[in-house]
C-alpha cells in the first residue's frame, strides 16, 4: 500500500456557478477530505484556478485527477508534485497583547517576518505569509501567549521557473484546448 503524501492540486475551471461545488463533492463523493482550498480569477476573468491541498497516496490522487479531468468545467489539473513549485498560505492571527504580553507578541512579529495589521486595547491581529510549517511554528510559539482566533487561506501555488499553468484568451472565450506551457 502507497503513502498517504500531501498532494497540492491546481485546477483552471470555467468561471461559472456550481463548479466549486461540483469539484468538492467529486472528493466528498470519495470520501477524500480536502485540507485547504483557495480559489480566485485568473488574469483571464472567465478563468478560475482552484488550488487545494489533500493527503492520499499516489493512486488515490491520480483517480481523483482523472475524475477531475472528465468534468466538463474543468480545464486543466496539476498536482505540483510533478515538479518544483512555490506553496504560500496567509495567516491571520489574532492574540492577546497587553503591556504583559507585548514584548513576546513583538519578538515572534519579528522573528518570523510577520506583521501587525490591527491593534486594540486586549488584542491584536498578526498577519504572516508562508509555508504551512512556518505558520504552524509561529502558532505553537504565540500559544501560550493566547492565541484568540486564526483564519487562514488554503494554498496558492505556482511552479517555478518558466513552466506556466494558463490557458489563452481564445480558450477563455471557449474555442480551443487549454496551454500548459512547460
Amino acid at each position: 500500500m502507497s503513502e498517504q503524501q500531501k498532494h497540492t492540486i491546481s485546477i483552471l475551471v470555467e468561471n461559472e456557478f456550481g463548479v466549486l461545488s461540483r469539484v468538492a463533492g467529486m472528493f466528498s463523493g470519495r470520501g477524500f477530505n480536502i485540507a485547504t482550498l483557495s480559489v480566485a480569477e485568473t488574469l483571464e476573468p472567465s478563468v478560475s484556478r482552484i488550488t487545494l491541498t489533500a493527503a492520499g497516496d499516489d493512486a488515490v490522487i491520480e483517480q481523483i485527477i482523472k475524475q477531475l479531468n472528465k468534468m466538463v468545467s474543468v480545464i486543466e489539473v496539476v498536482d505540483f508534485r510533478a515538479g518544483e513549485f512555490v506553496d504560500i498560505e496567509l495567516a491571520l492571527i489574532k492574540v492577546a497583547f497587553d503591556a504583559s504580553t507585548r514584548a513576546e507578541v513583538m519578538n515572534a512579529v519579528s522573528i518570523f517576518r510577520a506583521k501587525i495589521v490591527d491593534l486594540s486595547t486586549s488584542t491584536c491581529i498578526i498577519e504572516t505569509t508562508g509555508s504551512q510549517a512556518k505558520i504552524d511554528a509561529l502558532l505553537r510559539l504565540l500559544e501560550p501567549i493566547g492565541v484568540k482566533e486564526i483564519a487562514r487561506t488554503g494554498s496558492a501555488a505556482l511552479f517555478r521557473g518558466e513552466r506556466l499553468m494558463t490557458v489563452d484568451r481564445e480558450h477563455a472565450a471557449g474555442h480551443c484546448d487549454s496551454e500548459v506551457a512547460s
